[in-house]
């Protein structure tokens, strides 16, 4: 399950959930679409272990509602490591921002991934990277968030590329929740369900540290089946 919104002074905003089953430790690893230059710091963490039904509030507020687990991008490849990268706290996990591809050996040996793994995808040599390291003991974890300056501000991004065990594949199965708010042209969004209500009837609006627009509809797109993989931008 995927959120995005614009969070203004072009950044973007996009929270993460999803169920797994681990015999060991593992990292969710999301790419970015930064903006050039983006430093270490230049990813915001953001804190929703008090806020777990984050998603579960976001579906209420469709009819016909359709269970959906997200999957991603998992790697454990070494690489020489120089100078570590910041680990930030966020709830019960730890995060790092991964400003390059190539900065990959500054991070943790267990969670890195190769810069070969984009060789197929050239663009993603332009990208930054959230790391989200995850417990074995655990199957779900509260919802991941963050704000990133985006290259693109006047698009969303949703992190959809599968990439496992550093192999990146033209086509993968799917079975994700795409939501979003936005506000502009309504065609951007032709393709989602919008909310009957704002998003204020149905969601915790103080408890999401200000990813949600209580005064705004919510959209969602449900994606299944063996697709491109590939991001989705709207």
């Amino acid at each position: 399950k995927i959120f995005a919104r614009d969070a203004g002074a072009g950044r973007q905003f996009v929270v993460y959930s999803m169920n797994y089953q681990a015999a060991e430790d593992l990292a969710m690893v999301l790419p970015l679409p930064v903006a050039e230059g983006a430093k270490e710091d230049a990813v915001r963490f953001i804190d929703l272990h008090g806020y777990e039904d984050f998603f579960s509030d976001l579906h209420a507020g469709f009819p016909q509602p359709r269970s959906a687990r997200g999957i991603g991008p998992i790697s454990r490849s070494p690489a020489p490591a120089n100078a570590p990268l910041a680990v930030v706290q966020v709830g019960s996990f730890e995060a790092s921002f991964v400003p390059t591809p190539k900065d990959f050996s500054r991070l943790d040996p267990r969670f890195r991934l190769p810069e070969s793994a984009f060789a197929k995808q050239p663009a993603y040599s332009r990208f930054g990277f959230a790391v989200f390291k995850l417990k074995r003991t655990a199957t779900s974890v509260h919802p991941m968030a963050f704000s990133f300056p985006s290259a693109d501000p006047n698009r969303l991004f949703f992190p959809t590329v599968h990439i496992h065990d550093g192999e990146l594949n033209s086509h993968a199965h799917f079975d994700h929740q795409l939501y979003c708010q936005l506000a502009g042209d309504p065609r951007r969004v032709a393709d989602f369900r919008e909310s009957p209500q704002l998003a204020k009837s149905f969601m915790r609006v103080a408890d999401s540290k200000g990813l949600i627009d209580g005064a705004a509809h919510c959209y969602l797109r449900e994606l299944a089946g063996t697709r491109k993989n590939a991001d989705i931008y709207v």
